[in-house]
């Protein structure tokens, strides 16, 4: 009978904790970004608990208390956290920034364009407060010494160099003292190495005596070798026309530039007619002497027969050749002397 006895005295009590937890309120479920004080499991009807933003979070609605109902249940409120921004951040000069928001817990990652070299943090984290853990880095540029000058040589810096050092992208030209000259690229840049390009020599040039040109003379008689960048000059006889620069330079190669050349005049080959030339008109045995000087043009009379009118065909000198237009037609003896008001010089112009 005792153990019976026993087990009737403790039904009361379990029935009484069974119904009191009932009616009790368990710790409040509550979004991640906020918190409440105490750490007990169950609270009573008619306890207040505060609420409060976790560390990163700042409050943005509802009110900041919630209360266990006599139902063992907690009253509703709409609080609500948000993570706390960081200012945005600003873009390196020479750099860049990658980062998907500035809110708590944010990352920003920076790096350096070609040629620079990152000083500081490469990452900064949003923190609690509402400040990056680490200010933005510098990118400053990669430097070189002062080009290296090859013997004989010079170089000319675009920009202002002080001191013995240039920065990354400074460019510089190369140039010899006369009679040497540039073997390789004139131009130097310091690169993102930290080095120059390569450093070009100079080296002395020559060029064989000039020879003289087809119906012309050189200014100069002297045979020698000419230095870089020396020059002749060439002219032509009585009526030959120069074609081409009338001096000509040592190149850096050891060859001479393009020498000129001396071109003939031309006749105009035609016994009976009349010719435009200079804007006036002129019979053919007016036109004397019979010279077109190279290049110049000329222009001789055609007929339209189907208009019955007369216009003039232009036709250039090219070195002693003149070649005369295919519709010109040399008219008669006969036309030429005693009717050469029908030539196509006199008739009405098409």
């Amino acid at each position: 009978m005792e153990p019976v006895l026993t087990s009737l005295l403790l039904c009361p009590v379990l029935f009484l904790t069974t119904f009191a937890q009932e009616n009790v309120c368990h710790r409040p479920e509550l979004p991640d970004n906020v918190q409440v004080s105490g750490l007990q499991r169950y609270f009573s009807p008619g306890v207040e608990l505060a609420l409060s933003c976790k560390q990163g979070y700042t409050s943005a609605l509802g009110p900041r208390t919630i209360v266990c109902t006599a139902k063992g249940e907690w009253t509703k409120t709409r609080f609500m956290c948000r993570p706390k921004h960081c200012p945005y951040p600003d873009m390196p000069p020479n750099g860049q920034l990658y980062y998907d928001d500035t809110i708590y817990q944010s990352t920003i990652n920076y790096t350096c364009d070609e040629g620079y070299i990152l000083t500081g943090s490469s990452m900064a984290v949003c923190q609690a407060d509402g400040t990056w853990s680490t200010p933005a880095p510098e990118c400053k540029p990669v430097t070189c010494g002062l080009a290296p000058i090859p013997e004989f040589g010079l170089i000319m810096y675009e920009k202002t160099v002080r001191g013995n050092t240039t920065d990354y992208g400074t460019i510089g030209t190369y140039a010899c003292l006369p009679p040497h000259v540039i073997i390789g690229n004139a131009r130097a840049e310091c690169t993102a190495s930290g080095t120059w390009t390569e450093t070009p020599k100079c080296q002395v040039v020559t060029c064989p005596p000039p020879q003289n040109i087809e119906r012309g003379y050189m200014a100069s008689e002297v045979k020698r070798s000419y230095d870089y960048k020396e020059s002749v000059k060439y002219g032509c006889l009585s009526d030959y026309i120069l074609e081409g620069s009338m001096e000509v330079f040592c190149r850096e190669d050891g060859h001479w530039s393009e020498k000129p050349s001396c071109n003939a005049a031309c006749t105009v080959d035609i016994q009976r007619g009349r010719i435009l030339y200079k804007g006036q008109k002129k019979w053919i045995e007016d036109f004397k002497p019979n010279k077109i000087l190279h290049k110049e043009l000329v222009s001789v009379y055609c007929k339209s027969k189907a208009r019955n009118c007369g216009f003039a065909v232009s036709t250039q000198c090219i070195d002693g050749s003149l070649k005369i237009p295919d519709c010109f037609e040399e008219p008669s003896q006969m036309d030429y002397k005693f009717n050469s008001a029908s030539l196509p010089s006199e008739i009405e112009q098409c």
